[in-house]
């Protein structure tokens, strides 16, 4: 009989409990030093690749998504609405998210790491809002692609995608290549991400083996906060938002959605759970023809969950080298990872690329990701579950403003 293989969110697993087992041995052996030289190289080998991919990969995801949205000139109002919604609610899932993530950090519950790479902040976002505001704009598009300046780069794309729409039929020939090229580079991320073990061992066994045991209690209280961030938001934003504007209370709502959540729980994507969440969102009243069109572009472009985690991910990383962001900073944050959100989540490991872009935005370093990639897929159960919820919430509150009656089946 053929051997099945072992899933890559396992063998991820499977790469973190060894890698933290042989750094507690090179730690009470003190070899360090040797995990340094000889095991950070493999995992910084493998950030390197994921650095490659973050320029290509945030323009056409983004080009691609915004091209997508052609189709809501049909639609209409129902579309418009549905996009603001979710962008509404990403940005909101920012703050919540780094409110959060200060909070822990002035409790002093996110270490600042001995020796590590990364306490030199380049610093690229300016203190000055007007600055950054300024900087966001290219005036050479290869300069932005070479020194990987990201809010350059999704302020590219949102040109690129808004000139391809409105060039209309004439553009047809550069829908093709953006889909073609994105097709190509998609396949081209799933070869590194599968490569995602060695980075995960190699990176973790040097941190934990320099650090000590004391990092592993900083991983499970950075999951901690994103996970008290997930529940904030699908209470305060979601169930509200189905209450005031869909006539649905707290309890029936999440008693309705509970199916859908616990699948997304368990497969982590939000693609699988679309029967589900169609069947979840009918049955708490939403009209069909909205939850059709509502659901698959939310699992396309809502990112509430993953927006959370890199804002909880980029406050823990930062402190980690040492950096303290500033409220302005904190401001460039919301905006790149709400606008990244466009087009986005549908692919294969689009959170930790979306988190090197982020980083990059902000000119930390990117090697850093490696400290808690290891416990990604843990982060991405709760993140699913948000983002499912966020469409549910969505698909009542669009037919209510369509002016459709939401009323629950029993």
């Amino acid at each position: 009989m053929e051997k099945k293989k072992m899933s890559l969110p396992m063998q991820i697993v499977a790469a973190l409990i060894a890698g933290i087992i042989v750094g507690l041995i090179c730690y009470a052996a003190h070899l360090a030093a040797f995990t340094a030289a000889y095991l950070k190289p493999f995992g910084t080998i493998f950030v390197n690749l994921l650095k490659f991919l973050v320029v290509p990969v945030v323009l056409l995801s983004m080009i691609d998504g915004i091209i997508s949205m052609g189709d809501m000139k049909k639609v209409g109002a129902v579309g418009w609405k549905t996009v603001a919604y979710f962008l509404a609610t990403t940005a909101i899932a920012c703050v919540i998210g780094l409110v959060l993530a200060n909070i822990f950090n002035a409790a002093h519950l996110f270490p600042v790491l001995q020796n590590a790479e990364g306490a030199e902040w380049t610093g690229k976002t300016s203190q000055n809002f007007m600055d950054t505001l300024v900087a966001m704009f290219p005036s050479n598009m290869w300069s932005a692609f070479t020194n990987a300046d990201m809010l350059q780069v999704i302020v590219i794309a949102l040109l690129l995608g808004g000139g391809i729409l409105a060039a209309g039929e004439k553009a047809k020939l550069a829908k093709e290549i953006v889909a073609s090229f994105y097709a190509v580079i998609d396949k081209v991320m799933t070869f590194i991400i599968s490569l995602s073990p060695i980075g995960v061992f190699a990176m973790m066994t040097w941190v934990v083996a320099t650090q000590g045991p004391e990092i592993l209690g900083s991983l499970a209280l950075v999951l901690l906060c994103a996970y008290i961030a997930y529940a904030l938001h699908a209470v305060l934003v979601y169930s509200f938002s189905a209450k005031a504007f869909a006539g649905v209370s707290p309890i029936a709502f999440f008693r309705g959605a509970g199916p859908a959540v616990i699948f997304a729980f368990t497969s982590t994507s939000s693609a699988a759970t679309l029967p589900v969440s169609k069947e979840c969102a009918d049955k708490l009243g939403a009209e069909e023809d909205i939850s059709s069109f509502v659901l698959p572009l939310g699992a396309t472009i809502n990112m509430d969950g993953t927006a959370i985690y890199q804002c909880v991910a980029t406050i823990f990383i930062a402190t980690c080298s040492g950096v303290r962001l500033t409220v302005g900073q904190m401001v460039v944050i919301v905006v790149t990872a709400t606008l990244a959100s466009i087009g986005t989540a549908g692919t294969p490991g689009a959170g930790m690329i979306m988190l090197a872009m982020v980083l990059t935005a902000m000119g930390l370093d990117v090697n850093m990701i490696m400290i808690i990639y290891g416990v990604d897929r843990l982060f991405d159960m709760g993140r699913t579950c948000l983002n499912v919820t966020g469409d549910i919430s969505c698909a009542l509150c669009v037919t209510r403003w369509e002016g459709g009656k939401v009323q629950p089946k029993t």
